[in-house]
């Protein structure tokens, strides 16, 4: 069996848990890396996620495939620069937007690109974040597929299952707005959970007493700012939507607080608890 060759612009926690997932399967892989972080290309080969790097486009446009795992500006950028030289080329990107990298993409190159979006990551980046299961029985999303070539739509799916994900299809504006209210908004609502508390206790006070509930709903406020300011960015419009509904739910809490309603706030919380029957 031939050795395909798989380019990875952006050695961080997807990435890097892409390379680690594709090599537990038995098709074999030569991975070529690609990142503007010189630490982060010494890494990569350290701990194994690739096995070598190069330092341009042109470099690695000669491979089977290429995921571009970087921030979702970058892959605007870096899809309008790319050429593949390979026919067969399946460039698919793994941004947590999609309507503006869809739309972003030349035309006449189009054919070669897959623009998907894993449900799936960490609060932490960098190569040495890196999980070999951190795609297993999780969802992709693939959007505009339509768009896609029939070589590039049968690889992506024939790759995403491989590692053991569930594949989703929608158009890349639907996926954008659930994407608001499912991601983005949480997102948005941790950096606020953090800034308050710290604005309002002290460093002891939060040690002493941040429980089980505080640590979880916090946690992703530790992701990284600058790829979230660039998600942000692209899906301003569904974000603002999310985060006024989520206002509306905030207010009809402290409403019935307030005034005592506690009968009605406990229904209230009971239907927040129906979520769980789907989850």
């Amino acid at each position: 069996m031939a050795v395909k060759q798989i380019g990875i612009i952006g050695l961080g926690l997807m990435g890097g848990s892409l390379s680690l997932a594709l090599k537990k399967t038995p098709t074999p892989y030569c991975f070529i890396g690609l990142d503007h972080n010189p630490v982060h290309c010494t890494q990569a080969l350290e701990l194994g996620l690739v096995d070598q790097i190069v330092d341009s486009l042109d470099a690695i446009s000669h491979c089977d495939i290429i995921f571009l795992t970087i921030p979702v500006d970058g892959i605007i950028t870096v899809a309008q620069q790319l050429n593949p030289t390979n026919p067969e080329c399946t460039v698919i990107d793994l941004g947590s937007t999609k309507a503006k990298i869809s739309e972003g993409i030349p035309q006449e190159r189009r054919h070669f690109f897959v623009t998907a979006h894993p449900m799936t990551g960490t609060e932490k980046f960098g190569p040495t974040a890196a999980l070999p299961d951190l795609y297993e029985d999780k969802v992709v999303v693939l959007c505009d597929l339509e768009k896609s070539g029939k070589h590039q739509q049968e690889t992506a799916k024939q790759l995403f299952t491989e590692i053991g994900m569930k594949l989703v299809f929608m158009g890349a504006k639907e996926h954008d707005r659930h994407a608001a209210f499912i991601s983005h908004m949480p997102h948005a609502l941790s950096y606020a959970l953090a800034n308050a508390v710290m604005r309002q206790e002290d460093p002891e006070s939060i040690v002493a007493l941040a429980g089980g509930g505080f640590r979880d709903m916090s946690r992703i406020a530790k992701s990284s700012p600058n790829m979230w300011e660039d998600i942000f960015r692209q899906n301003k419009t569904n974000l603002i939507e999310a985060i006024e509904f989520f206002q509306k739910e905030l207010a009809q809490c402290k409403r019935m607080v307030e005034k005592e309603e506690w009968e009605a706030l406990n229904h209230w919380m009971k239907e927040a608890n129906t979520l769980h029957d789907i989850l």
